[in-house]
């Protein structure tokens, strides 16, 4: 006699009810029994056992990154990968987030008014992979005004927020503090129940994966209105750095956003040009095709480039000294000379750039136009700073220096459209003082515009006409368009998409260290002046393994490099399932990007073995 039988014949149950979505949860062993054909003496039960019948979907509060609170059910009995991807289909299809706890708080004696939650515990569980749509939003919202409402306040930018209310949110000082927080992600192999999680509980949904497919509105206006707000936030409580000019135009961003959003509305989703815009990318790559061949030649003599530019070496106790030397830019290398007449001869140096980090230090206002390059070796990073003359210059070296780091040549497709969109991202940094500067607005806020560090050093009537003198470059954009372009500056951001983690035990060294893990390459970061030690790419990576007995992460690369550590600030579940999961987003394409495969990816990130 199975499991269900037996507790239907000793009468447990006489309410007439619909069961279908109950299970029994085995407390002692903290442990679903979803396989109801099983007997209770298959599944290991005994006398003393404690058995629980509950419904495997109960209400969970979800807030979201634009701050709204969501009252939702969510299925507490399957593992929180699919229990993600079930939330994900009932709001909207976008595959790169995750469940976060939120920080402990300390209990207070009077609470205030308490947050608006908006309950939609109503909507109908999400069956199948093809999501409903009506009026460009799944069906159910479309079923009332209210709930209309909700989905509108999920795809639309909110109001800001009060400064007295900024100023009480968390705001990490270090790669330490940002460690802290990631230590909070929940398990994606075990379900809620089993990692403590109870009936209308607060969690966290947030973008956990930095590599996003298919970006565009016309298909998901709340994916990237939630990716935007995420972003936003985290320029604001300074969870990511950036420049005094680049936050001046994420302040002037945001300010157009926000007006724009109560008269402009995302584009919403319509099949019909859903599937002209498939068939136009179908043609558009036959037509690739069919060109490659005329291509074939150019390609393969690679274009180059060559210049004169300054280099500076960084060492400790010295300044800044740039000297000028002839260089070449050559597949992913980049060699200098003593002059251009010397070029035919050996170079002073070469350095392959593949793998390295490349981050821009500009300041337009200034004219200054760097390059910094953190080039890996084999006893560690070596830090080279390239200063350009002009845009158009740095334009060009900072395009090829971002492909040379992917293992790309000047002769890839995207060269030109890099180039582009370095250019369009100087020119929106360019002020215009001969120009008509833009009536001054008493009412900004600039507590909700820029992060506390510029608050700190600017009052507000110095920082209002910088961010309108900067509004000026962006004013005409649409929303669609403000919003991709901010999502596009904060992607190229140096420190964009690195989550941190505080590791100890490294081969060769004592004291605790902050590992990087970015979407392709670990980071190697010293605690103290927090710099680069080193960078490992995962294309070179061979396996990786963990060992749970001692909580140790093992990594073996190309050339007989071996690294292991253990984590410090957080279970080294999480590490692992962040570099399995990374490696889980690349295997993804165009084809496959609407259906996830859940069995590779418990592969990459749930498994005991080595990979």
């Amino acid at each position: 006699m199975n499991m269900w039988d037996r507790i239907f014949n000793l009468k447990l149950i006489e309410i007439s009810k619909d069961w279908s979505d109950h299970a029994l949860w085995w407390e002692q062993k903290q442990q679903w029994l979803l396989k109801p054909a099983w007997t209770l003496d298959k599944c290991g039960i005994h006398a003393d056992a404690r058995l629980c019948l509950t419904p495997q979907h109960k209400p969970l509060q979800l807030i979201m990154p634009n701050g709204v609170t969501l009252r939702l059910r969510a299925c507490f009995s399957s593992p929180v990968f699919r229990t993600v991807m079930g939330i994900c289909k009932l709001l909207s299809e976008y595959k790169e987030l995750s469940l976060l706890r939120p920080a402990e708080e300390k209990k207070k004696k009077k609470q205030k008014d308490e947050e608006e939650v908006f309950d939609i515990t109503s909507a109908p569980l999400p069956t199948g992979s093809i999501v409903k749509l009506a009026n460009g939003m799944p069906a159910f919202f479309t079923e009332s005004p209210q709930m209309e409402n909700v989905y509108k306040m999920l795809s639309v930018s909110q109001p800001a927020l009060p400064p007295e209310t900024i100023a009480k949110m968390y705001r990490p000082t270090s790669k330490v503090d940002k460690a802290q927080v990631n230590s909070r992600w929940l398990d994606s192999s075990r379900s809620l129940l089993q990692q403590g999680l109870k009936e209308n509980d607060k969690l966290f949904l947030r973008f956990k994966y930095y590599s996003f497919h298919d970006l565009t509105p016309q298909f998901d206006a709340v994916r990237l209105t939630q990716l935007y707000e995420q972003a936003k936030w985290a320029i604001l409580l300074e969870e990511i750095e950036c420049t005094e000019e680049e936050m001046m135009l994420f302040a002037a961003l945001q300010y157009h956003i926000g007006k724009v959003s109560t008269t402009e509305q995302l584009v919403a989703s319509c099949p019909a040009m859903d599937d002209l815009d498939s068939a136009l990318q179908c043609l558009e790559v036959k037509m690739e095709a069919e060109t490659s061949a005329d291509d074939m030649l150019e390609t393969m003599t690679a274009p180059e480039l060559h210049d004169y530019l300054k280099i500076f070496r960084p060492k400790k106790q010295t300044l800044k000294k740039y000297k000028q030397f002839w260089f070449t830019f050559k597949d992913t290398s980049i060699s200098y000379y003593k002059s251009k007449e010397e070029s035919c001869k050996e170079p002073i140096q070469q350095m392959n750039l593949k793998g390295c980090e490349v981050a821009p230090d500009v300041s337009v206002a200034g004219q200054k136009f760097c390059i910094r390059l953190l080039i890996p070796e084999p006893e560690g990073m070596n830090e080279v700073y390239l200063r350009c003359d002009n845009e158009q210059q740095y334009s060009k070296w900072m395009a090829a220096c971002r492909l040379a780091s992917k293992g790309k040549t000047l002769a890839d497709a995207s060269f030109s459209s890099e180039v582009q969109s370095i250019q369009s991202f100087l020119a929106m940094q360019r002020t215009t003082p001969g120009s008509k500067a833009v009536q001054s607005d008493d009412s900004i806020n600039t507590h909700s515009l820029v992060s506390p560090r510029y608050q700190k050093k600017y009052k507000p009537k110095q920082l209002t006409p910088r961010i309108l003198e900067a509004y000026q470059n962006v004013a005409q954009l649409s929303l669609t368009d403000a919003l991709l372009k901010f999502l596009q500056i904060w992607q190229a951001l140096p420190d964009f998409g690195i989550s941190y983690f505080v590791v100890s035990r490294f081969k060769g060294c004592r004291k605790d260290e902050v590992m990087g893990i970015a979407n392709n390459r670990l980071i190697r970061i010293d605690m103290n002046v927090e710099e680069v030690v080193k960078t490992w790419r995962y294309n070179t990576m061979r396996q990786w393994n963990v060992n749970w007995d001692i909580k140790q992460v093992a990594i073996e690369f190309n050339g007989n490099v071996n690294i292991a550590f253990s984590c410090v600030t957080a279970d080294c579940k999480i590490v692992h399932e962040y570099i399995g999961g990374y490696i889980f987003m690349s295997t993804r394409n165009r084809e496959q990007n609407d259906t996830l495969n859940e069995e590779l990816f418990h592969k990459l990130t749930g498994g005991h073995d080595a990979i």
